[in-house]
């Protein structure tokens, strides 16, 4: 296809520049000549795409939800040759739930401390606590330090179930040390599988995420948390994951209670079955273990579960990890159909697993 072009040009008259030619085929594709022959379309001068608001800033949201970020920092034992002071071993970041001073950060920011400090946005410095961790969802709540101070900014938290592909997202944090540092983009997948643990359940997220975003939060543009960063792929540019704010949600009480994850167990055994439009996938119990709280509860084979206290869930693995996080002990509603028969509510008392209690589960890839 080239030489007939070649030749084609070679023939232009001398006087009929290649500039003139291209402006002629420019104006071929003008509406006002050829409207069927247009091949794109551009919107009215001031006009938006229906349902949409378009933001000129996000400085007004990163203002309202920034000082509940802080930057963590942990100590070490000091080493050989050093001979006074506390070595930084780590630099992450974190959110404050409340005025109490708990916070959230990642576990593998935390590991093996022998101090902990939180820095405020304000410039304030305080000591913090380990109150719980869980390697296996990379979770850790510290607890500020702070005795007679009032003042304590914090976050609000989200909902990360109705989350969609495409929804913008704010990640603020520590990367590098470079302090309270913004990035943004959008969710690029739900539910990733990264083969870490046994509650692998990642956001996918593009917003730049670095070496201390971790345990920062990832803001949705009504300024909630609905994730917590966690790892990034070291090899790749805009491929970060975050812990969704709902699976930190169901830990926090049992790390509180008892300071690392006693898993939850209800004595059932699951499978995923088409649903009744051949799309949907929805839980069948598939077998009840005598004198277990979901015997208990009254469960039975063949039962199809729908939601856990009132939320639905994507796919009976994720009913699976919702048990596992609540600590022994908690109450919990499920949402059942047994046959043609209407849904009908049935509470559960979740137990603990009659084996041994497994190992610690694997820790997830760090962003440090």
């Amino acid at each position: 296809m080239l030489l007939p072009v070649l030749l084609l040009l070679a023939t232009v008259d001398p006087q009929h520049t290649l500039a003139d030619w291209a402006r002629e085929r420019a104006r071929a594709f003008e509406g006002d000549l050829l409207p069927s022959t247009q091949i794109w379309r551009e919107r009215t001068p001031g006009a938006v795409p229906r349902d949409f608001t378009p933001s000129a800033s996000l400085a007004p949201l990163i203002r309202a939800v920034s000082p509940g970020v802080v930057n963590v920092i942990t100590y070490q034992n000091p080493g050989d040759g050093i001979q006074a002071g506390r070595v930084p071993a780590a630099m992450g970041s974190g959110f404050l739930l409340g005025p109490e001073g708990y916070a959230v950060t990642n576990y593998h920011v935390v590991r093996g401390a022998a101090g902990i400090q939180v820095r405020l946005g304000d410039g304030r410095v305080f000591d913090a606590e380990l109150v719980g961790s869980d390697p296996g969802t990379d979770v850790a709540i510290i607890r500020v330090q702070a005795p007679g101070v009032r003042d304590l900014p914090w976050v609000i938290l989200g909902d990360s179930d109705t989350l969609e592909v495409g929804d913008w997202v704010v990640a603020i944090g520590n990367p590098f040390g470079l302090e309270r540092s913004i990035s943004h983009g959008l969710i690029s997948a739900k539910e990733r599988v990264l083969g870490v643990g046994a509650f692998d359940d990642f956001l996918q997220t593009d917003a730049l995420i670095n070496p201390g975003n971790s345990g920062g939060p990832l803001f949705n543009m009504r300024g909630e948390v609905i994730g917590v960063a966690t790892a990034v792929v070291t090899h790749a540019q805009g491929i970060g994951f975050a812990v969704p704010i709902n699976m930190v949600k169901d830990l926090l009480p049992n790390l509180l209670d008892n300071g690392h994850l006693e898993r939850g167990w209800l004595g059932l055994t699951i499978a995923e079955q088409p649903g009744a439009d051949g799309r949907a996938r929805v839980a069948v119990v598939q077998d009840v273990i005598p004198a277990s709280p979901a015997a208990a509860a009254g469960l039975r084979p063949g039962d199809r579960i729908t939601h856990v206290n009132g939320r639905p869930f994507d796919s009976y693995l994720a009913l699976l990890r919702k048990i596992s996080l609540l600590a022994p002990g908690t109450l919990v509603r499920l949402t059942t159909q047994r046959g043609g028969g209407p849904p009908r509510e049935l509470a559960a008392r979740v137990g603990e697993p009659p084996a041994q209690r497994p190992g610690p589960l694997p820790e997830a890839p760090p962003a440090e």
